[in-house]
Order: C-alpha cells, then structure tokens, then sequence
C-alpha cells in the first residue's frame, strides 16, 4: 500500500475505485465497504484509493471537545487498511480551512483532478463537504456531469445493531470489550510504554507491568478487571489487566497494569500491545492485602478458562 500525506504528492489514476472517510477502528461495516472497493478495482483491472483524515475532523471543528476519544492512532489505522488490501491512502491534513470546502468543490478539485475518480463507494448515510451538505443524493447528481460513478454500502448489522466507531466506543466505555471485539471483528488493543510502578504486587505474587498509554486520544475501556492477550518482543502471553485506582492501596493513584502469565523478564521502557478479550469484574476495594490475593488467585483461573489456557 502506498501512503501519502497531501494531495501535492498523489499522482492522477487511470481507473481509481475510491471511497473516503474517518475511518476510526476500521470496523465490520468499513471492512464491508473496503471489500467492495477492492473487489471492484480487480473487476475492472483499476487501483484502490481510500481518502481519510488527520487530524480527526471533530479535533479542527470543536477543539473544546477534550473528551474525544479515537479507537485508533494514525499508525495503526494505516496498518489495518493495508491488511485490507488498499493500493493506495491519501491522508489529507485536515485544517479548518480544507473544511470550508464545498461539496461540489470536494468533488471537482479532489475527486475528479486529482484522484481521477472512476467509481466512487461510500457507506450508508455517508455526509461531506462544508457543514456537511453532501450527500449520496448530492453526489449523484454530479457524478454524470463530472464522469465518474457512484455506489452506496447499505447500513452492516452485526446481532441486528447497526455497527459504528460510536457504538463500538460505547460498549468500550462500559467495559463490554466482547461487544467492541463482534463490531471491530478483532479484539480492542491498546498499545504502551512499560514503565516503574510501586512494585507491589510482586510482594503478594502477581508482579505487574505498568503501561503508559501515549496517545492522547486513544480510548481506553471502562475500569475493571479484563482478561486479555500481551504481545511484546518476547512472545504472546496471557494475561490479566486492571484498569482503575486501585482501591485497596491508598494514595496509588489511576493505572494501567497487567500481571503477564509465566514470565519473568525485565521489560521497563518496551513497548507492549495489550488485546481485551474479556471483562472479569469491576474493581473492588478489599479489607486487606491478602483478601487481594485471594481475589487474584480466582481472576487467573477465570482468565486462563477464557483465553482457553491450561491452569
């Protein structure tokens, strides 16, 4: 897949099968519109083209909003639409003067001089353009005048739910990471820094490594403690993860910690991939230290049975 960062460095396509869009978490109904724009560029021997954002739309036009929260950064977006099959992203920049643009001029200036648009995909209810005005109505008004085709994905259900980015942030934000997994068709993953904590949990046997999420606007699901997947440079492993304050040991403030299954390295400073599969509970303030093991002890047995591990 070839990237590209504006539009000064995109050369015209013969036969481009194109379709644009946010595309944050590229879930099952994006997958469904990629498959078709794929599909079609080998029907009619042409190159796909996806058109997204960055920064997010809703950073430029309301920057008081602090509570955004993506369920992508920018580099793992590119890598999931490359395991779609895309021939080529162009990830515009996205400032408040691009979004001033009208829709007709959208279509003129980008669709059709630049890309050299053939066919254009867009999922169901899909708006563009200044404040939003275009359409799939509006686009096939112009598509004849201006050459190019036009084709609407018609709304993906997944157990009857529409699927989108914000129902898979909802069900994130309420810890139903299974929800998240059946909409993204992949488990939600988190990926950090290890970094030093208070060692406390070495001195009851479940050792941790602290993650330092770096990405400012990455949503991190609800707190609770959540059965997940470690990948790291030394493997895959299995692993239980908190999210929370940790009630039971006063003054430790928010984190992110998971105790990885069989392992004893030393990994401050790595970088790890954290994958949900699994929510166990809530967190819980217990009367001692040693109540938390027990507690510990019971969330490994239910962590390994949901990841299919042996005890």
């Amino acid at each position: 897949m070839k990237v590209y960062h504006s539009l000064a460095s995109f050369q015209k396509i013969p036969n481009a099968i194109v379709t644009q869009g946010t595309f944050d978490g590229v879930h099952m109904a994006h997958q469904a519109i990629l498959a078709q724009v794929t599909k079609l560029a080998k029907e009619r021997n042409g190159e796909s083209v996806l058109i997204t954002y960055d920064p997010h739309p809703r950073m430029v036009l309301f920057p008081e909003d602090h509570n955004l929260q993506l369920l992508n950064t920018l580099e793992e977006k590119i890598a999931l639409l490359e395991q779609q099959g895309i021939d080529h992203l162009l990830i515009l920049p996205f400032t408040k003067e691009f979004s001033r643009l009208s829709s007709l001029e959208f279509i003129r200036d980008i669709l059709v001089n630049v890309i050299g648009t053939q066919t254009l995909i867009i999922g169901y209810n899909h708006r563009f353009g200044k404040n939003r005005e275009g359409s799939f109505e509006h686009l096939k008004e112009f598509a004849p005048a201006y050459g190019f085709q036009i084709q609407e994905i018609s709304a993906q259900d997944v157990d009857e739910i529409s699927v989108s980015s914000t129902r898979i942030r909802e069900a994130l934000k309420r810890g139903d990471v299974t929800q998240a997994a059946r909409f993204l068709g992949k488990n939600y993953s988190l990926k950090g820094i290890v970094v030093e904590g208070k060692k406390l949990g070495r001195t009851i046997g479940y050792p941790t490594a602290n993650i330092q999420i770096e990405a400012l606007h990455k949503l991190i699901p609800a707190d609770g403690v959540y059965a997940v997947l470690v990948k790291c440079a030394q493997g895959v492993f299995g692993g239980m993860l908190n999210i929370g304050n940790n009630p039971t040991v006063e003054g430790k403030g928010r984190s992110i910690e998971v105790n990885i299954f069989d392992f004893s390295e030393t990994i401050y400073n790595q970088s790890i991939t954290i994958e949900f599969v699994d929510k166990l509970r809530d967190e819980i303030k217990f009367i001692n230290l040693e109540a938390l093991k027990t507690q510990l002890h019971n969330d490994k047995l239910q962590t390994l049975a949901r990841l299919g591990m042996k005890a």
